[in-house]
């Protein structure tokens, strides 16, 4: 059973920072693709960043050049580094996994986790 449990989430003031993780159990974490999507109320589920297996990333346009992506396949975790946080960026951010990035920035994903809010204060 695929597990994926998020972790760093919080409230920061605009222009801080803060640093997603999330950890996988239960897959063959180097052989998939992760992402990281979020959902603010009221608006649609974006994808925000993904890394495929081999280390390819995307980013969405809304967040290009502020966050990174990563991973440490050794320890079973994906990262997402947000800098220059702004209001907009408040959401329930999430990971997913499937076997390509096409499938996530089409907005399948196989597994996911429960979450982590993001709040960024004004």
């Amino acid at each position: 059973q695929v597990q994926l449990v998020e972790s760093g989430g919080g409230l920061v003031q605009a222009g801080g920072s803060l640093r997603l993780s999330c950890a996988a159990s239960g897959l063959t974490f180097g052989s998939y693709a992760m992402g990281w999507y979020r959902q603010a109320p009221g608006k649609e589920r974006e994808l925000v960043a993904a890394i495929s297996s081999a280390g390819s990333t995307y980013y969405g346009d809304s967040v290009k050049g502020r966050f990174t992506i990563s991973r440490d396949n050794a320890k079973n975790t994906v990262y997402l580094q947000m800098n220059s946080l702004k209001p907009e960026d408040t959401a329930l951010y999430y990971c997913a996994t499937n076997s390509r990035i096409a499938q996530l920035t089409m907005g399948r994903y196989a597994d996911r986790g429960q979450g982590t809010q993001v709040t960024v204060s004004s």
